[in-house]
């Protein structure tokens, strides 16, 4: 780390809202381009900036703050540059000039401690003296609460979330319960907030630290699926974080459930402890799935069944298809309620059977949505029916959630639902509780509801497991497809899934045509063989390109971690040649024709496709977390 000092010149770029700026700087008499967070910096100030610098790929070097101090001036021409700068709105360089010379270095205790003596200098009111006095003092709190926070480790970042939230009242709330921040502020967790109170000398033994140590368990709980805990796990999960006894942790416990900030559930094991949050999301999706199927039910007649078996036989007929019993039932059960639930592993003919479920209703002329949680699967989804798949986000028509901390919205809800007769979603296994309860309020009494899935495929990132519940509760009709289809039992993948599900032995002999088990213990002939697979022996045998070829590893760190293949991979598939262009981020190389894939939702950032005469193919805004994607030279950022 270096430290410069300096004056600001002129603020090249400010972000009010995060207080990110890019600031040209006079360094002895040298430009110096500083970026950072520099939150209640102006024109003129004094500055003492530590970090280090950088090279940016387009503007260049650039010193990166990771801290800064205001300098007060100490002469009389720093004086008048920092008044005559903007910073003090009413005052220009002429009246900066007379201030600084009328009180001379005595102008910023004047300033601050005897306003009144302003009026002394000509041009200055009353009222003017007033304003100028306000500013100082404003911008000086502005500066000690950030020196305040910087004390105890805060980022300028961070500092700029709690000075927004808290104000000046920051000072009470940080002395008497750091905790809160865990609470109020996004980005803070209980272990920041905990180091906090640690320097500032709150007791291990705090209430504020029991009770937001539960919390914080909870959270990590959540962040492995769960909705709640035992209340035995609970706490001697609590007890093991904090370090305090188990009888400090069930007392606390009750409190928050008291002040409404837990759930306690009685059950007949043991009580169920809930966020309180999490336990009115699983309480409104009962609500809401309750209202949506006892008010579609109904009992078909003889000659309704008859007509609906009739145009069954048209479809199928037309399509060159043909359902078992339990498909045929699937789209009865869809007719007949508001909500269905069809599940089924591999290979078990849920694709046939959702095509045939669309074409029923769009038979009868009722407006389809389809969607999935991700847009891989809505993709897929897309290619299987030849109807249009959008994103559950996209469907809910999401807004927000940009990185100035803006909490993200759908402006599809209960005021506003979505103008369909059947929504189909598919790949449940993946929604978690809080999307599952946005699609339903989404969705009017009136819309039949139809979820597809299997309980054995990928889980929710979120809390909750949806799907297996629903199914478990047989609350709702669901048809379980288990039947193996020809085409689908021929591949030894399916097969050997359905073994796994059932506790079953997989052979291991490559005799197989799709499932090859291949034992490799050194990591360079990993390396080796893997490189040959997908450049050479695989594309010929799967009639692939080598880009459509997927590696999988269950580790990110590590010599055979995602981080390091996907290093040996670019090195291999994509290496680095004057032609391609290069984005540098981090340690990270991207260069044009990787294929890369987002990892962070951004639903506001416009995209568009062009191809290799630049001739746009697709457009659109928002990226989705699990999204793939090749870069391009028109993919520069």
């Amino acid at each position: 780390m270096e430290t410069i000092k300096g004056y600001v010149d002129h603020i090249i770029y400010q972000n009010k809202d995060n207080g990110y700026a890019v600031l040209s700087m006079n360094v002895d008499d040298e430009e110096e381009i500083c970026v950072g967070i520099f939150r209640g910096v102006d024109n003129g100030e004094n500055l003492e900036i530590t970090g280090e610098y950088v090279e940016h790929p387009s503007y260049g070097f650039q010193f990166k703050a990771n801290s800064f101090k205001v300098v007060e001036p100490d002469d009389l021409l720093s004086m008048e540059r920092y008044l005559g700068s903007g910073a003090i709105k009413g005052v220009g360089e002429a009246l900066a000039k007379r201030i600084v010379k009328r009180f001379g270095k005595d102008t910023f205790r004047v300033i601050e401690e005897e306003p009144e003596r302003l009026v002394e200098v000509k041009g200055i009111s009353e009222r003017i003296a007033q304003q100028i006095t306000d500013q100082m003092i404003e911008k000086r709190e502005i500066r000690e609460a950030f020196l305040f926070l910087q004390k105890y480790g805060i980022t300028n970042t961070l500092a700029v979330k709690i000075y927004e939230k808290y104000g000046m009242g920051m000072y009470g709330i940080l002395k008497e319960n750091p905790y809160r921040l865990a609470e109020d502020i996004q980005g803070v967790g209980f272990r920041l907030a905990d180091e906090i109170a640690e320097k500032i000398g709150i007791h291990t033994d705090s209430d504020y630290r029991i009770r937001s140590g539960i919390l914080y368990t909870l959270l990590q709980a959540s962040l492995e699926g769960h909705m709640f805990l035992p209340m035995r796990v609970l706490v001697r999960r609590s007890a093991d974080l904090l370090q305090v006894p188990e009888e400090a942790i069930r007392a606390q416990i009750q409190n928050l459930h008291m002040d409404h900030k837990v759930v306690v559930k009685k059950t007949t094991d043991e009580p169920e402890v809930y966020a309180f949050s999490y336990y009115y999301a699983e309480l409104n999706c009962a609500r809401m799935l309750r209202e949506l199927n006892v008010l579609m039910e109904s009992e078909l007649l003889d000659s309704e069944e008859k007509r609906i078996e009739t145009i069954l036989q048209r479809i199928l007929k037309e399509q060159g298809l043909e359902l078992d019993e339990l498909q045929k039932n699937a789209v009865l059960e869809c007719v007949k309620h508001g909500i269905m639930i069809l599940s089924g592993g591999p290979g078990t003919g849920k694709t046939t059977t959702i095509n045939t479920i669309i074409r029923y209703f769009d038979e009868e002329g009722m407006d389809i949505l389809l969607a999935a949680p991700t847009g891989r699967a809505a993709k897929r989804m897309t290619e299987a029916t030849g109807y249009e798949a959008r994103t559950i986000h996209r469907m809910l028509e999401i807004n927000g959630g940009m990185e100035d901390g803006s909490r993200a919205r759908f402006e599809r809800n209960g005021e506003n639902p979505l103008e369909a007769d059947v929504v189909i979603i598919d790949e449940m296994s993946m929604v978690d509780i809080y999307l599952f309860q946005s699609l339903l309020e989404a969705v009017s009494v009136g819309t039949r509801l139809i979820l597809v899935g299997d309980v054995d495929q990928l889980p929710s990132v979120g809390p909750g497991q949806v799907l297996q519940d629903l199914i478990e509760s047989k609350s709702f009709p669901t048809v379980m497809l288990k039947k193996i289809y020809r085409q689908a039992g021929e591949s030894d993948i399916v097969m050997n899934a359905h073994r796994i599900n059932m506790g079953q032995k997989i052979a291991l002999n490559n005799k197989s045509k799709d499932f090859f088990f291949l034992p490799r213990n050194d990591v360079q002939v990993i390396y080796k063989h893997m490189i040959q697979l997908i450049t050479e022996k695989l594309p010929r045998y799967v009639e692939a390109q080598p880009y459509d070829i997927q590696v999988l590893t269950p580790m990110r760190k590590g010599s055979l971690g995602v981080e390091t293949l996907n290093e040996i991979l670019q090195r291999y598939l994509n290496p680095a040649d004057p032609s391609r262009k290069e984005h540098a981020a981090g340690d990270r190389i991207f260069r044009e024709g990787d294929k890369v894939m987002q990892i962070k939702n951004n639903y506001q950032l416009e995209w568009e496709i062009v191809s290799q005469y630049g001739i746009r193919i697709d457009s659109g805004s928002g990226v989705f977390n699990g999204c793939l994607l090749y870069t391009s030279d028109a993919a520069d950022e």
